[in-house]
């Protein structure tokens, strides 16, 4: 694998990762990965497991959370299943699952890290903290927002999360994608790479590339607008040390711009079934 490019941990510990180019699979992989990522994720500065709003940026990520949250409901009513058993990879603090339940979806919920599960709880959404406590039940419906880059063991996992689908389920997957025109802008100070949490990092070819060797097959790609907003927002951030609003706000008009033609928005969201 080639050298991508080097980049840090802008959020938490300021280490150096480099980015390796997967040519086969056209995806990036961080390295080094290490081995405890405890560290990398205990920190108030990890939105996801804190719910905090101390700054503009995470005020507008929960800002624009309680949107997504509704139209992430609204597509997985789409999909017509019948049962309505959900399984949310990486639940973070709940808040999708108990929105879920709130719309008639019987909810369980994976996230290993313990002070999120333990926010999770105050809602009374009680989370498991790895796939394995799933093993034995199908789900209609499986969502990851974000997580897939993520899992360490990405190739157990997947064929986990295949195993625990129903044979007529959806599995839905939200990822960045390092093809965009802000992660092409900000390089090395791009949020969307994250490093070391997320490990993985896709465009649209790798996903299916990924998904086709487990029988599984894309049937439809959206974009996830609001996404190239907040990561310019953090990019900047990143790069000159101020959250530089308008600024973000007008990378993120342009990233949005140019995928209306290239179709390469700063995250996507597939929605796969079994082949």
């Amino acid at each position: 694998m080639k050298l991508f490019l080097t980049t840090k941990d802008y959020a938490v510990t300021g280490r150096e990762f480099q980015l390796l180019h997967d040519e086969k699979m056209d995806m990036l992989v961080t390295s080094p990965q290490p081995a405890a990522m405890e560290e990398y994720y205990d920190s108030q500065n990890y939105i996801s497991h804190s719910n905090s709003r101390r700054d503009l940026s995470e005020k507008l990520y929960h800002f624009i959370k309680r949107y997504t949250l509704w139209r992430k409901v609204v597509l997985i009513n789409s999909f017509g299943t019948e049962n309505k058993f959900l399984l949310d990879v990486g639940a973070g603090t709940g808040d999708f699952l108990s929105r879920a339940r709130y719309g008639g979806w019987k909810i369980q919920g994976v996230e290993p890290n313990p002070m999120a599960r333990g926010k999770a709880s105050e809602r009374n959404v009680k989370l498991v903290e790895d796939l394995n406590a799933c093993s034995g039940r199908k789900y209609n419906v499986i969502t990851l927002w974000h997580v897939l880059e993520h899992l360490p063991d990405l190739d157990g996992d997947l064929n986990k999360l295949v195993g625990l689908l129903d044979k007529n389920g959806v599995l839905v997957i939200a990822v960045p994608n390092f093809k965009s025109h802000d992660a092409r802008h900000y390089k090395n100070y791009w949020a969307g790479f994250d490093v070391p949490r997320h490990l993985w990092h896709f465009s649209k070819t790798s996903i299916e590339r990924l998904f086709l060797k487990k029988g599984m097959e894309v049937i439809q790609i959206k974009p996830m607008i609001f996404d190239a907003y907040y990561v310019s927002l953090l990019s900047e951030k990143y790069k000159t040390g101020n959250a530089r609003l308008l600024n973000a706000f007008y990378r993120g008009l342009r990233s949005n711009l140019s995928a209306w033609g290239t179709k390469e928005y700063s995250s996507l969201l597939y929605v796969l079934k079994k082949a």
